[in-house]
């Protein structure tokens, strides 16, 4: 089977100009990695955990020290230029384009570098400035587009070349919620309605690789740790689920902490609004309906309800014995 990207015990270390500057850092350690043509997949991970080194050798921008990378089916090493003519990729927070140039200038001058058509470019660059909200700024200078704007520009850049794989290394990266939600809309529609497409996607952003990626590998110190589908992580943690309750004044507590599937059991008074906060931790789904039937059965009535999944990063805590900041 042909992936769209393949590593087979990628290897970059990083060794000092000279011996008395430091160590070497081993950046990548042995990476065995597939993804398939046609995937929106995620590469999770903390900051300095092997993303970016891994999309610059799958790029073509940095050699591997050992082992094999493939894009395309292509070897990164021997059929680079072939590569580029399949991929593009866009880095949050890059500075890129010139500032005395209009924001179409710069979007068209990049699709000449892979010769796109110029009738074709402009087409593609005026649809996708108007998908992005930007129409009114194509022919403003890049110097005076605010961080969110060129950033945007940039993400432009990568689609108007119509890549087979696009390499998307944080690309929300310090935006706003509006920015980002256009950003990552796009990215989900062009792989969806592209079965040819394939995007990977490296972020450190829990939510951002749930929500988009239909695989995710988690990555820290350079080794790949897990590799499957969010809900199969999140599964394989198999953490108990926290349960809140605020309920009208409970007289009688005791039983709530002998339910089947409760692990854990406690409660807050609060007798000026006469509300009873309870939370337990349970470990079974069933204890839920025997919570709320206690409940009932004791004559209070239930105000809210919060039920508390498996996240993430929950998964990579678990995983590595550490959060990510």
């Amino acid at each position: 089977m042909s992936y769209a990207v393949e590593t087979k015990a990628l290897t970059r270390i990083f060794n000092p100009k000279r011996k008395k500057e430091g160590k070497s850092v081993k950046a990548l350690d042995s990476v065995d990695l597939s993804i398939e043509t046609g995937e929106l997949f995620g590469l999770l991970g903390p900051n300095g955990a092997g993303k970016t080194t891994l999309l610059k050798i799958l790029s073509t921008l940095l050699l591997p020290t050992a082992g094999k990378a493939y894009v395309a089916g292509l070897d990164v090493e021997k059929d680079f230029q072939e590569v580029r003519r399949r991929i593009n990729m866009v880095s949050g927070g890059e500075i890129s384009g010139y500032g005395l140039l209009t924001v179409r200038e710069n979007l068209w001058m990049f699709s000449q570098f892979y010769g796109i058509r110029s009738s074709i470019a402009h087409e593609r660059i005026d649809e996708m400035l108007k998908l992005f909200g930007m129409a009114d700024k194509k022919n403003e200078k890049v110097r005076t587009l605010s961080t969110g704007q060129r950033q945007k520009m940039n993400v432009i850049r990568g689609f108007i070349t119509d890549p087979s794989i696009l390499f998307l290394d944080e690309p929300t990266l310090g935006l706003d919620v509006n920015a980002s939600r256009v950003i990552r809309d796009y990215i989900v529609e062009w792989v969806r309605s592209r079965k040819d497409k394939t995007v990977l996607l490296t972020t450190h952003y829990m939510a951002e690789a749930d929500q988009l990626c239909d695989r995710v590998a988690i990555i820290d110190d350079g080794r790949i740790l897990a590799c499957d589908t969010p809900e199969n992580l999140k599964r394989i943690v198999r953490m108990n689920r926290i349960m809140k309750l605020d309920v009208t004044l409970l007289k009688q507590k005791a039983p709530f902490g002998t339910l089947p599937g409760v692990e854990n059991f406690s409660f807050v008074d609060d007798p000026d609004t006469d509300i009873t906060s309870l939370r337990f931790v349970i470990s079974e789904e069933s204890a839920v309906s025997e919570i709320v039937s206690a409940v009932i059965h004791s004559g209070s009535k239930i105000i809210s309800l919060q039920k508390t999944e498996p996240t993430l990063e929950d998964v990579f805590t678990k995983i590595v014995g550490k959060g990510f900041e």
